[in-house]
């Protein structure tokens, strides 16, 4: 009787979890495909007459709003505007009230450890990190990482350019992790939309 229920709830957590995964990756193909679609309508437009773009304040919670490439650990996800539950299965989350990507201030962006942000730990100081925005290209470059507790916020305020990728700490650890790893780059190399 009790291996007949250990099974039973085995069985229910497999299936809670392939059904979490299959829920992000449909969530993280339609922010794929809504930012593709961003793009389309931003190359057509009048030269941004008809397509302004705005701060992030006025991107609904879930909206695309960056790509974000790290090519040294393979990284290509779509950034969406928030970091509650929904936001971050379907990708990257940007943190509302934090500066858009290449904007004055500080950039925040996050990401499970165990999904989107997966390699973040192997990132190293030096490395290249691009993001896309409808603004146009920031080439990034990693200045420091650190692990800071759960506790500690990861919004500062800068009076540059400034961005700041984040996770849960350690990446491979099993329950809740204890701490944050907080990666900061700085703009090198800025490309407008034409």
């Amino acid at each position: 009787m009790l291996g007949s229920g250990l099974y039973v709830i085995g069985a229910g957590l497999l299936i809670y979890s392939a059904t979490t995964l299959v829920r992000g990756a449909l969530a993280r193909d339609s922010a794929r495909s809504a930012w593709e679609r961003l793009e389309a309508r931003r190359s057509v437009s009048d030269a941004g007459a008809s397509f302004a773009v705005g701060a992030a304040s006025s991107f609904v919670a879930g909206a695309p709003l960056s790509r974000l490439v790290i090519p040294s650990i393979g990284l290509d996800e779509i950034v969406v505007e928030g970091v509650h539950g929904k936001a971050l299965n379907a990708g990257p989350g940007h943190l509302p009230g934090s500066a858009l990507p290449g904007e004055r201030g500080n950039a925040v962006i996050s990401a499970h450890r165990d999904r989107h942000f997966s390699e973040l730990d192997r990132i190293a100081i030096g490395d290249t990190v691009v993001t896309e925005t409808l603004a146009g290209r920031v080439t990034w470059v990693v200045t420091s990482r650190r692990v800071v507790g759960a506790g500690m916020p990861a919004l500062y305020q800068t009076p540059t350019a400034v961005l700041t990728l984040t996770t849960c700490w350690p990446v491979r650890y099993l329950g809740s992790a204890p701490d944050r790893l907080l990666i900061t780059a700085n703009p090198v190399e800025r490309t407008p939309r034409a």
